[in-house]
């Protein structure tokens, strides 16, 4: 597999048994019967887009297109519609700029408008594309964002030179985006409606801005196959490394009160999947008063915020610890600045040695204080491996609902704050 998915240090004395894990990964039998008859009858469309490769020459099109014409190209969406891109871009550009032949990427997924008066003043707009996500084609924020950045296109450029500008994507049907998008004369993807935002990463929303990258969107796929694929073809549950992921979690929680899962990757390209996952988990599985409270944390930023707590605190966390092979990478730390008797450990030393010792360091440390913890390995970070980290815990997710008995798919709590902000709008006007 593209990762090595280690559970000992959530195993033991100060934490759960076999027999425990045991009896939760039994109950997770039927979840994975459920996953091949989705599979299969294609109830679940997120199931079949690791060995979908039919849209990729059109979607790889478009980027090249968009490559071509615009030096920026911004992503209104929010939630997502909007992470699952981000989560794929980082792998390509950490914030110092895109590959060379690229544009680069500005994912809008708030409607501050100070960020907004930013972005308009830092942009040609005559070099600049827009993609626009919303499923339902709904969503007050997107539509918010996509009617002043039209507006502000048309000042600019005037009204004959818009519709070609921007790209949508929203499903199949007649809703707010679509109508303005057909009226503007802009093209439009179709949103598959089986597909939620969150878990539509691999589909159109997230595969367009990878490619816009400059990312390879088969081997993204090829990565999510090869987890998916094991877990389709499991005869037991334990034979499936995201069921026995989420047999874990609820293990923890029903036996040791476990009510956090903490994501800390030691990898600075993984900071948006933190975020991605967290939505995932938390919009997933926050129902019925059940759930656990997904969050996401960052090494070595969070040794130093955030690991007393994790050391000497409730002992209400798991943690995921994902670590890359980084040792001998990296710049060296000269002999002759490091001559200092405190700095002696330092000399010679590559970057990633030290990044390498730390993560090694945290891990064992929260064993030690009976801090139940696994561990991801990687090997390398690319997009095969991306992929099957982002389906790991799609299916880890999807399986977690099942040992909680609640629907991963739907979101009904939301809606209430939704309500009531078209209310608050309503009440300006009069």
């Amino acid at each position: 597999m593209a990762y090595q998915h280690d559970i000992r240090g959530a195993i033991g004395a100060h934490s759960i048994d076999e027999e425990q894990l045991g009896e939760v990964l039994a109950e997770a039998a039927p979840a994975l019967d459920k996953l091949r008859q989705w599979h299969q009858d294609g109830t679940l469309p997120l199931l079949r887009l690791p060995a979908k490769r039919d849209d990729l020459p059109m979607l790889q099109a478009l980027a090249d297109e968009f490559r071509r014409r615009f030096d920026h190209v911004v992503l209104l969406g929010t939630g997502g519609s909007s992470l699952g891109g981000q989560t794929l871009a980082s792998l390509a550009d950490l914030g110092f700029g895109p590959r060379q032949g690229c544009p680069r990427l500005w994912f809008m997924d708030n409607i501050d408008p100070a960020t907004f008066a930013a972005l308009f003043a830092s942009l040609d707009l005559a070099r600049t594309g827009f993609l626009v996500v919303s499923k339902s084609g709904g969503t007050a924020e997107t539509l918010t964002q996509f009617a002043i950045c039209l507006d502000a296109v048309r000042k600019t450029l005037g009204t004959s030179d818009v519709g070609d500008r921007f790209l949508l994507v929203t499903e199949p049907k007649d809703n707010p985006l679509r109508t303005l998008g057909k009226r503007c004369g802009m093209r439009i993807l179709d949103h598959d409606p089986g597909i939620g935002g969150r878990f539509s990463v691999l589909s159109n929303v997230g595969m367009l801005p990878a490619l816009i990258a400059g990312l390879d969107g088969a081997r993204i796929r090829e990565g999510a196959a090869s987890v998916l694929d094991p877990t389709l073809a499991a005869r037991e549950a334990k034979d499936s490394v995201p069921a026995l992921g989420a047999a874990l979690t609820i293990a923890l929680g029903r036996h040791r009160g476990v009510t956090q899962t903490v994501l800390l990757p030691y990898v600075d390209r993984l900071a948006h999947f933190g975020l991605w996952f967290r939505q995932l988990w938390a919009e997933s599985l926050g129902k019925d008063g059940k759930g656990t409270t997904p969050i996401r944390a960052m090494g070595t930023v969070d040794q130093h915020s955030q690991l007393q707590l994790y050391l000497a605190g409730p002992p209400d966390k798991m943690f995921s610890v994902v670590m890359l092979d980084v040792a001998g990478t990296g710049e060296v730390v000269p002999p002759d600045l490091a001559d200092q008797p405190a700095l002696a450990y330092l000399a010679g030393r590559r970057m990633g040695d030290l990044l390498d010792a730390e993560q090694r360091a945290t891990a064992e440390t929260l064993v030690r204080n009976g801090r139940p913890t696994r561990i991801f390995r990687l090997a390398r970070l690319d997009e095969t491996v991306m992929g099957a980290l982002l389906m790991h815990f799609m299916l880890e997710t999807i399986v977690a609902a099942h040992l909680l008995g609640v629907n991963a798919f739907d979101q009904p709590a939301v809606e209430e704050g939704k309500i009531l902000a078209r209310r608050y709008l309503g009440d300006m006007k009069r």
